[in-house]
């Protein structure tokens, strides 16, 4: 296959160009896909023209709108962030205090509306 150390290198340096334009398309179609400002039609025509003409295509689009392409992948992480941390708060409950978990489990047996048994239950549940 190799006949000799140049053909060799050759090939090398060709499996590395394809890598880096295959890890360049990824980075563009998730900055494609990501961005707002960017109606369907304007978001096929960068895929097409990056798909049909691979390297001018990426370059292209490097020159026309990399420079915003780190803002917008920061926005996407503030926002994932933003969304995570209001799923913890919603899944971690209202935070009540053992006091305030008393003091409406008592309200609850002065009205009449709980026994003095599941009064206790629930004092001992806030306490644990």
């Amino acid at each position: 296959m190799f006949n000799d150390n140049g053909s060799f290198i050759i090939a090398l340096f060709e499996f590395f160009l394809f890598f880096a334009w295959f890890m360049c398309l990824f980075w563009i179609f998730g900055d494609i896909f990501r961005s707002h400002d960017m109606g369907g039609f304007a978001k096929t025509l960068w895929v097409i023209l990056v798909i049909v003409v691979p390297w001018f295509g990426v370059l292209i689009y490097l020159i026309a709108r990399g420079s915003g392409m780190s803002r917008r992948a920061v926005e996407q992480q503030k926002e994932i962030q933003a969304a995570q941390s209001e799923y913890i708060k919603s899944v971690a409950g209202s935070g009540d205090s053992a006091a305030d978990q008393i003091s409406s489990a008592k309200a609850l047996l002065d009205a009449g509306t709980i026994t003095q048994a599941e009064f206790d239950a629930m004092k001992a549940k806030a306490l644990s």
